[in-house]
């Protein structure tokens, strides 16, 4: 395991789910953690990090609001002086039928899993430029690539972090910053205990693998990306999904 000791990561959504246990991964090698949500709702992931000997502080942030996020990365920046590492991971959904859905909810999952991630990211960069390194990490998700009913806004949005973590790939490499994308497949999370219509068996039957995936197998392609390891990858979508979508 490649250490990270001096790195700073940024990790959004980081207050529960895949999100708190990305947060974790990362402070379990070294990296100093700064575990954004709205409210005070990272704290006790922070708290956790800090118990087991990590380092980590929370803050709080809106990634939908975007002088936040500017004065955010700036606030890193003068108490921490870099950024190595960004995980857009702060996602929602808000689904429904096309010929039912509300505009506000198309706007809110658009703003919330897409806009923001441009935001975040264009925040970062010219930083990451400054040191020629970085990692950039979108979490997608596996409707992003196959779709799926009632869900237009989410696989939109999460289809639209592909082309993103593609075409910035492009733009960033000479500059030694990579932009991958981890896809994870139904995760066993508070938003999937939620789903309705199915147990979680029956889910299960449809995966090769034959289980849900869970936080920390998602966190583990996120560590791995952001790592040395995964240097000379950039551009690359992994899917962490037990095979349902190949």
């Amino acid at each position: 395991m490649t250490t990270m000791t001096g790195r700073v990561a940024l990790v959004t959504g980081a207050s529960r789910g895949i999100g708190r246990a990305i947060a974790r991964g990362l402070a379990a090698r070294g990296a100093t953690v700064v575990a954004a949500a709205r409210g005070d709702h990272a704290a006790a992931v922070v708290a956790e990090i800090v118990q087991d000997g990590g380092r980590a502080e929370c803050m709080t942030l809106d990634v939908t609001d975007a002088a936040a996020v500017q004065a955010a990365i700036a606030s890193i920046l003068e108490r921490l002086e870099r950024i190595d590492i960004l995980v857009n991971n702060a996602g929602i959904t808000r689904d429904q039928l096309m010929l039912r859905m509300k505009r506000d909810d198309w706007d809110a999952v658009l703003s919330t899993n897409l806009t923001a991630a441009f935001s975040c990211t264009q925040a970062v960069l010219k930083p990451m430029v400054k040191q020629r390194s970085g990692r950039v990490i979108n979490v997608t998700s596996v409707v992003g690539q196959s779709g799926n009913a009632g869900q237009v806004n989410y696989a939109a949005s999460k289809a639209g972090l592909i082309g993103f973590t593609k075409a910035l790939a492009l733009e960033v490499a000479s500059r030694n910053i990579t932009v991958n994308a981890v896809a994870p497949g139904l995760i066993d999370t508070d938003m999937t205990r939620g789903l309705a219509g199915s147990t979680h068996d029956e889910w299960a039957e449809r995966i090769p693998l034959k289980r849900l995936g869970t936080p920390e197998d998602v966190a583990g392609a996120v560590a791995f990306l952001a790592s040395d390891e995964a240097a000379y990858i950039t551009g690359h979508v992994l899917a962490v999904n037990g095979g349902m979508y190949m």
